[in-house]
C-alpha cells in the first residue's frame, strides 16, 4: 500500500470518528432546548399570572362596592323611615299642624288644602284591641241627637290597647265629658288614629309607636256606659267610617290602598236618616254585607287561593284590582268578595 493510500485512510478514520462524537453532543443540546421550551409552554408567564391577578382583583373591588351600596341603601331607606316617623306625614299636614286639639286644624286660623284624592297604604294595620267585635257603629246616633264619629269595639278593663299603624303620639289627654282618657296618634300613610276611654296611657306625647305596641288599657273613663274602646280614623281632621278601611270581622285592611276623595266624607258631616239607619243594623247585616278578606301566607299563589275560596283567579284580580302576574307579599290583605 502506498503512502499516499495510507494517508487517505487515516483522514478517512478520522473524519467518521469526529463525526460520531460531535452528532450526540448536538443530539443532546437539541433535547434540553426542546424539553426547556415544552416547560416554558406548560407554565403560565408572569404576565397571565399578574392578568389573573388583576381581574380578580377587580371582582373583589366590584363586590366590595356592591356591598357597600347596599349598606348605603339599607341606611338610607331606614333614615327616611325615621324621618317619616319622627314628622309623619309633614308634607300633608304642615309644620303647624301639631295641636292639641283632635282636629289638628281648629284654631289654625288659615285655609287648609284638602287634597281632591289621596291614597293610604293601609297594609300594615294591626287591631287595636283582641276582640274583634263592634258594639257601637260610626254615624248620628238620634238618640243622644248628634254624630258618633268612630267605631266602639268590644274590651274589658285592662284590656291592652295596641296602634293600629307605625306613627307618633300627637295628643295625650283627658276629657271628662267626652273621650275620658284618649290618644291621636298621627301616622305616616296620611291617617290619624283615636283611641278613647282607656283606663290608662302607655305612653307620652311626641312617643314614636310601632303598630301593634301597647299604648293603653282598655276602660270606661269620660263619657260612656261600659268598657269599651272608641277608635277613629280621620285625614286631616276629617272622620272618615273605619268600616270603610278596615273589615272588622277578620280584623285585616279592605285593600291594601284605602283612597281618600275629598267631599266622600261630607255626608257625615251632618245628620241624616240613612246614617241613623245603618248605626242600628244587626251584626248578621254587617257580616253579609261585609267583604271577605284573605291574609297572604307564605308560599300562596293566586291560583291556590282561587281555589281554596272557590272562585277564579280572574274574579280575584278583579275585585282587588291587581294583573295576574303580580307578586303576593305574605302578610298582606287580599280581598276574596
Amino acid at each position: 500500500m502506498s503512502k499516499k493510500s495510507i494517508l487517505l485512510l487515516c483522514c478517512s478514520l478520522c473524519f467518521i470518528s469526529a463525526t460520531k462524537a460531535v452528532t450526540p453532543v448536538r443530539n443532546v443540546r437539541n433535547t434540553q432546548v426542546n424539553s426547556k421550551a415544552k416547560t416554558e409552554r406548560t407554565k403560565p408567564s408572569d404576565s397571565v399570572r399578574y392578568i389573573s391577578n388583576m381581574i380578580a382583583d377587580r371582582l373583589e373591588f366590584r363586590n366590595k362596592i356592591s356591598s357597600e351600596k347596599e349598606v348605603r341603601k339599607a341606611e338610607y331607606e331606614n333614615r327616611l323611615a325615621m324621618e317619616a316617623l319622627n314628622y309623619p306625614a309633614i308634607d300633608l299636614y304642615g309644620e303647624d299642624s301639631w295641636s292639641e286639639y283632635v282636629n289638628p286644624f281648629v284654631g289654625a286660623g288659615t285655609d287648609v288644602e284638602i287634597p281632591n284624592s289621596y291614597d293610604i297604604d293601609c297594609s300594615s294595620f294591626v287591631m287595636p284591641v283582641e276582640d274583634k267585635q263592634v258594639t257601637s257603629q260610626f254615624g248620628y246616633r238620634r238618640r243622644f241627637g248628634r254624630m258618633h264619629y268612630g267605631i266602639d269595639l268590644s274590651v274589658n278593663r285592662g284590656d291592652t290597647i295596641r296602634a293600629a299603624f307605625d306613627g307618633k303620639v300627637r295628643v295625650r289627654s283627658y276629657e271628662a265629658r267626652g273621650y275620658g282618657y284618649y290618644i291621636v296618634l298621627r301616622h305616616p300613610n296620611g291617617l290619624e288614629t283615636v283611641y278613647g276611654h282607656m283606663s290608662r296611657q302607655l305612653v307620652d306625647e311626641n312617643q314614636i309607636v310601632r303598630a301593634g305596641q301597647p299604648i293603653g288599657l282598655g276602660g270606661s273613663t269620660g263619657r260612656s256606659t261600659g268598657p269599651h274602646l272608641h277608635f277613629e280614623t280621620r285625614f286631616m281632621g276629617i272622620p272618615i267610617n273605619p268600616n270603610t278601611i278596615i273589615d272588622f270581622d277578620n280584623g285585616v285592611p279592605l285593600r291594601d290602598i284605602y283612597t281618600f276623595k275629598r267631599g266622600s266624607n261630607s255626608r257625615y258631616a251632618k245628620a241624616s236618616k240613612a246614617s241613623s239607619r245603618y248605626a242600628k243594623k244587626g251584626k248578621k247585616d254587617r257580616q253579609a254585607s261585609s267583604p271577605m278578606t284573605y291574609r297572604i301566607k307564605k308560599g300562596d299563589t293566586l291560583e291556590t287561593i282561587a281555589k281554596r275560596h272557590g272562585t277564579s283567579v280572574q274574579k280575584l284580580c278583579a275585585t282587588n284590582g291587581i294583573g295576574k302576574s303580580k307578586i303576593l307579599t305574605p302578610g298582606k290583605a287580599l280581598r276574596i268578595k
